[in-house]
């Protein structure tokens, strides 16, 4: 418990979180990572929030596999055909201004299909700038270069270059047990 209120502690200072993901590498004050040591195994605070109590439990999915994000309580959720939820997490959608592109990158509002489908090695033809690479894996796009992936920096914040983050095994799931070629996501308007 003791670790736990040294977490929430660090939180309320405003600790920044370096960012280093394929979408971004600023960060804001408010956006912040903590992580600790737990029964021997390196923990995230996000494993112990349930993302699912964010989402609706049950939407119109029109008959096809959904995955909803929502940047206003920064999660996913993963819809079956029938409406129903089965699995949510944390998600890090774009910021509302990028200073080393210099224009706002949010991620598009709206409903859009996947159409490619990658694996634990893909990597951002990007970003950083004049520097591509950054590891983006299990990336799924949906909006020309804009795609859900993992990432090993998802907070509580909006900050990637129009990317959805998600983390990386979260992605991994998603990827290989829900997602296909014309799986239907749609980004909630911020």
């Amino acid at each position: 418990m003791r670790v736990v209120s040294f977490g929430l502690l660090l939180a309320s200072l405003g600790l920044v979180s370096l960012s280093l993901s394929s979408c971004s590498y600023y960060s804001k004050t408010e956006n912040v990572t903590i992580n600790y040591q737990s029964n021997n195994k390196h923990s995230s605070i996000h494993e112990f929030v349930n993302y699912k109590e964010r989402l609706p439990q049950s939407i119109n999915t029109y008959g096809e596999k959904t995955i909803l994000v929502d940047p206003n309580v920064h999660a996913w959720g993963a819809y079956e055909s029938d409406g129903q939820l089965v699995r949510a997490g944390l998600a890090t959608a774009g910021n509302s201004w990028c200073p080393d592109i210099g224009r706002p990158c949010r991620t598009k509002a709206g409903s859009f299909h996947i159409n490619s489908l990658g694996n634990a090695g893909c990597k951002s033809s990007i970003y950083p700038l004049h520097h591509p690479g950054a590891p983006m894996p299990y990336c799924m796009f949906f909006n020309r270069n804009q795609g859900l992936h993992g990432s090993y920096n998802v907070v509580e914040g909006n900050q990637s270059h129009g990317c959805v983050r998600m983390r990386v095994e979260d992605a991994e799931w998603v990827r290989y047990n829900f997602a296909n070629i014309g799986t239907r996501v749609v980004v909630k308007p911020y």
